[in-house]
């Protein structure tokens, strides 16, 4: 296959569904990790169509709705200063803090700016050497690399009025943090295969091994997903749990030795707090002592800050795959697209816009929807 289309050829993803009904013969819980997958899922149906015995559990594979509301404030704080630029793509301006977000600072007043690269705040900060310039750095081992690349260059070229407010967390110990929670139900994964594409799969064997759980890295197309879910139910049901490439065309199990060099050299491997989660030990990065001049959180002394997640929003436990986004009571009724109380509402990667983009207002009907 070389075209995108026929990773959704429909006659395909039957004979897929038809050997996953095949080979099924009891309950199974997987879960996705990536948000990416989460809406493949939802916008094909593709959750609706497959055996009863067989359910998806969201993972909290969005890298907005991950970003824990302490950052969201210290991003607030920073930008809300008279001789700050702050930079962001433009998914987290309507992140909500404790009280606001980007985009109500920005109204009042902020230079807050949406950017499509670090390297444009990287340029910007060149133009205006007399502001502070600041890249909002979130997500997973996908968007890591080119924050990396853009602090090296700002050393590089001395470039000192840029710094990085970073956030970034890892997959392999959300995953092992999943397996250790008391609630887990999971009992294979869908690894993200763009996460796979930087680091490869050398972390994932081990975890595979310990939970006795099949890791099958995967693609982001139906077919992809299907054929994700196709070996993980074959391991499962012959009681095998290895680690599998489902997406070959781009994943290496060594990655990208190039981008895993760089993310070595600027960053160091810390504990970070998932925004719904908790904690999670050495799941994240930070600069290291070599770069740390460009930390934001270092250079504008935003510490200790309180912070308090609304009470009626539960995108904790979506997140954590506890419930599914209809079964939270708010959704769709005080937290809608427009006037979001959690991130998973917000991103474009989030479960809960997935299921109010797709209209998945109630518990879903596995006659309802088709693939294609």
């Amino acid at each position: 296959m070389k075209y995108l289309d026929e990773f959704s050829d429909p006659v395909l993803a039957k004979r897929l569904f038809d050997d996953i009904r095949a080979v099924t013969t009891r309950p199974w819980s997987l879960m996705e990790v990536c948000g990416g997958q989460t809406h493949s899922i939802i916008r094909h149906g593709i959750d609706q169509l497959l055996p009863e015995e067989i359910q998806l559990i969201h993972g909290p594979g969005c890298p907005v709705c991950v970003t824990p509301l302490e950052i969201i404030d210290k991003a607030l704080e920073i930008a809300s200063r008279p001789d700050v630029i702050f930079c962001s793509f433009g998914d987290m301006l309507r992140v909500p803090g404790s009280g606001r977000d980007l985009f109500k600072v920005k109204s009042e007043g902020a230079d807050v700016r949406v950017v499509y690269s670090p390297l444009d705040a990287l340029k910007i900060a060149q133009e205006n050497p007399d502001r502070q310039v600041v890249f909002f750095g979130i997500g997973f081992e996908t968007t890591a690399p080119p924050n990396a690349m853009t602090v090296y260059q700002a050393k590089k070229l001395g470039i000192p009025n840029f710094s990085l407010l970073v956030s970034h967390v890892r997959v392999p110990p959300a995953i092992d943090a999943i397996m250790n929670s008391p609630d887990c139900r999971v009992q294979a994964f869908l690894a993200a295969g763009h996460v796979c594409t930087v680091m490869g799969t050398a972390e994932y064997p081990e975890l595979a091994e310990r939970h006795r759980v099949p890791i099958i890295v995967t693609g982001f197309e139906p077919l992809d997903i299907l054929e994700g879910i196709r070996r993980a139910v074959r391991q499962l049901e012959a009681g095998q749990h290895t680690v599998e490439n489902a997406y070959p065309r781009a994943v290496q199990p060594e990655g990208s030795p190039a981008a895993r060099a760089m993310l070595s050299d600027v960053f160091e491997v810390t504990d970070r707090a998932w925004r719904g989660i908790g904690t999670i030990p050495l799941s994240g990065w930070r600069l290291s002592p070599k770069y740390r001049e460009f930390d934001a959180e270092h250079r504008f002394s935003v510490t200790g800050m309180e912070t308090e997640e609304s009470t009626v929003c539960r995108s904790g436990e979506v997140l954590q795959g506890l419930i599914k986004p209809h079964e939270c009571a708010a959704f769709g009724k005080e937290c809608t697209p427009r006037n979001p109380l959690g991130a998973t509402m917000v991103s474009s990667e989030g479960a809960c816009a997935a299921y109010y983009l797709y209209r998945r207002l109630e518990t879903p009907d596995k006659e309802a929807s088709s693939v294609g």
